[in-house]
């Protein structure tokens, strides 16, 4: 779970202990990290944290944004590219913005 959380934050990575702590409910999140598991499982932030109003999220909504959500082989290339060393994943980001950017002048 903490690797799959860390792919999808951008921030701070979380521990495996946190990850069990938060299971086990002897930690709660911070906001912005709870919001991260709540667009991961496509549920709304306070349903989450609380276990009232409206569990799933509306698709649409800035939450609900598709190209929020990875499939399997997206999340399988992050994970490889978290094994690279530093200056192989400077170069695979750099790539891939350049790619980015190319795709959006054809546009």
């Amino acid at each position: 779970m903490a690797r799959e959380f860390n792919i999808r934050f951008a921030g701070r990575p979380i521990t495996v202990h946190a990850a069990r702590k938060w299971l086990v409910g002897e930690a709660i999140p911070t906001q912005e990290k709870l919001r991260t598991l709540a667009q991961w499982l496509g549920v709304q932030a306070e349903w989450l944290r609380f276990g009232s109003g409206q569990q799933e999220q509306r698709m649409g909504g800035a939450g609900g944004d598709a190209t929020e959500r990875f499939d399997s082989a997206d999340v399988k290339l992050i994970a490889d590219l978290q094994r690279l060393d530093e200056h192989h994943r400077t170069i695979a980001r750099e790539f891939i913005r350049l790619l980015v950017r190319m795709n959006r002048a054809k546009d």
